[in-house]
C-alpha cells in the first residue's frame, strides 16, 4: 500500500538509537525512550496561505530530522511503525 501525506504533513520513519551506552551497559527495551530522530519517507504538496497560494515545504524525502518527544501521530503502514506529523512539528534538519 502506498501512502501520500496531504498538505503540510510528512511521513517519518524513526531512527533507532543504540541499545548500549558508551560504557558498554545494555539498555533494556522497557527503559528506552522513543527516538526523536527520523528520516522523511514522503511529503505532502504544501500548505496554502490566506490567498490560496501554495507554500512549498522546506523539507524533502530523505532528510534526517529532529522532532519533539510528543510530535506526530503513530500509525502502522504495511506492518511498520511510522509517524505522520506537520512540518511545524520538526525542530530541525540534521546534516553531516
Amino acid at each position: 500500500m502506498k501512502f501520500r501525506p496531504l498538505h503540510d504533513r510528512i511521513l517519518v520513519k524513526r531512527i533507532e538509537e543504540d541499545t548500549k551506552t558508551a560504557g558498554g551497559i545494555i539498555i533494556p527495551d522497557t527503559a528506552k525512550e522513543k527516538p526523536s530522530q527520523g528520516v522523511i519517507e514522503s511529503v505532502g504538496t504544501g500548505a496554502r496561505d490566506e490567498t490560496g497560494k501554495l507554500l512549498p515545504l522546506d523539507v524533502k524525502i530523505g532528510d534526517r530530522i529532529l522532532f519533539g518527544k510528543w510530535s506526530g501521530t503513530e500509525v502502522k503502514i504495511n506492518s511498520e511503525d511510522r509517524l505522520i506529523m506537520k512540518e511545524s512539528d520538526i525542530l530541525g534538519i540534521l546534516e553531516d
